[in-house]
This record gives structure tokens, sequence and C-alpha cells, in this order.
């Protein structure tokens, strides 16, 4: 059975201090939890100090994104070496990466195997805009994606990874899609693709998870469906009832 994962992305918030206040409310409770695991994703600046506030603690840590270089003339930017120092998994190829910052299918590709490659897990995002969603292109759209993300990674490297369905039009839009929408798309087109890759097996082994606008009174529903394994969750993880959110997902998932 796979287990389910909650990762809390807090992409560009929160201050050293506001983390460190923040952490210090939720770890606790968020530890007690079990049956899931339980991620959280801070800033590169507030890495260090939340790896130290959760070191007593179950909880893993993760970052928003990474080079997939070593090390060179690369300003900016934050290699898996850097990364593999404070964290257990890596946010990459998020639709806001991929939007603002002009990141392809296969940046994210070599990005992937980059984070394989120094022990880190990825949390690869894939999903769909509005308007393609309108048209019908789904499908189309989330499987080209996924193909793309997974070229030259064979079956064990592809159970390695959290795969997040990420619908554009539901990200901090308060439209979450509906769990059997959610579902259809993760169990029919990306276990889908996966299976035809690779083989059914892989696909059932790896496990997926929503994301776009989860809050503590809809991820019970998501929670339900059988291939959904969890969330990637925005702005209800900088918030303290994510531990509850988090509670009621583990609760839900019955693993």
């Amino acid at each position: 059975m796979r287990k389910p994962i909650l990762a809390g992305n807090w992409k560009m918030h929160m201050t050293i201090a506001e983390a460190t206040d923040f952490v210090r409310n939720i770890r606790r409770g968020l530890n007690d939890i079990r049956g899931v695991d339980r991620v959280l994703c801070p800033p590169f600046t507030s890495l260090p100090i939340v790896k130290e506030l959760l070191s007593a603690t179950q909880i893993e840590l993760g970052a928003q994104n990474m080079h997939w270089e070593e090390k060179g003339a690369y300003t900016g930017e934050i290699s898996p070496q850097m990364v593999q120092e404070l964290c257990q998994y890596v946010i990459l190829g998020h639709s806001e990466r991929r939007a603002y910052f002009g990141e392809t299918d296969e940046g994210v590709n070599r990005k992937i195997k980059a984070a394989l490659a120094h022990g880190l897990k990825p949390i690869v995002c894939v999903g769909e805009t509005e308007e393609q969603h309108d048209a019908d292109q789904t499908e189309q759209v989330v499987g080209g994606q996924l193909r793309d993300c997974l070229a030259g990674l064979n079956a064990h490297e592809v159970t390695q990874l959290v795969i997040a369905y990420e619908p554009i039009w539901a990200i901090g839009t308060g439209k979450a899609a509906t769990s059997a929408g959610a579902g259809s798309v993760i169990g029919l087109t990306i276990r889908g693709t996966i299976s035809t890759l690779y083989d059914e097996a892989t696909a059932q082994a790896v496990r997926v998870q929503y994301g776009g606008s989860v809050k503590p009174d809809n991820i019970a529903e998501f929670m339900a469906h059988p291939d959904i394994d969890g969330a990637l969750v925005g702005g209800a993880s900088l918030k303290p009832d994510f531990v509850e959110l988090v509670r009621i997902a583990a609760e839900t998932s019955g693993v």
C-alpha cells in the first residue's frame, strides 16, 4: 500500500523569524500524526533553521527548486549538493517555475536525474491550464509533460518519485478540482502513462498527490479517492490549521 504524503509548499513566504515561530507552533502536533509522510518546504533562507527545529521529529524537509549542475557559474542558483545537505525532498517543475521562469520539461528531467543521483526524492509537478482543461486537452498535456520529464529514467527510479498533479487553474484560485476529476486524471492519465512507459506494477507503486486549493474542509474528499496519495498544499500550509489538514488526511487514508 502506498503511504500518503502531505507536503507544504510555502512558496515565497515567511522570514527566518516567522518560519521559526511557525515551526515551533506546529511541530509537536504535526509530529504526533501517524500513517502519512509530512514534509515542509520553506524558502531556501529558512531551510537551515527549520532543519534544526525538526531534528528531533519525523517531519521531513524539502526545497522548492534546485539546479541540475553540482557547481559552477550559475549566479543565484542552488545545487543538488547544497540541497542534499539540508533536505530529503525537492519540488521540481512547479507551474509557477514554468510560467514565470521559463522552465521546460527537458530542464525538469535534468533536475530529476540530478536529484536522484544525490539521494533526494523529487516531487515532480504536472498540470494543465484552464484553457487546456476547457478544451479537453488534459490527457494530452499532462501525459506529454510526464513522458518528457521521465525520459531516460528506469522503472526503479520512477518509483522513487512523488508526482504532484496540480491543475494550474486550481492553484491559488479557490477553485479546487473534484476528487473524481483529479482521481480520473491521476488514475487514467498519470498512472496510465507510467504503465505504458514501464509496467502496471511501476504505475501502482508511484505516489501521486493532488495540489490546488487544498484546505482542511476538502482534504478528506481527495484522500478518500484510491488513486490520490496525499496533497501538495500551498496557502493552507502557512496556517496553524495545516496540522488539522494533515490529521484529517491521515484519518481518511486509513493506512
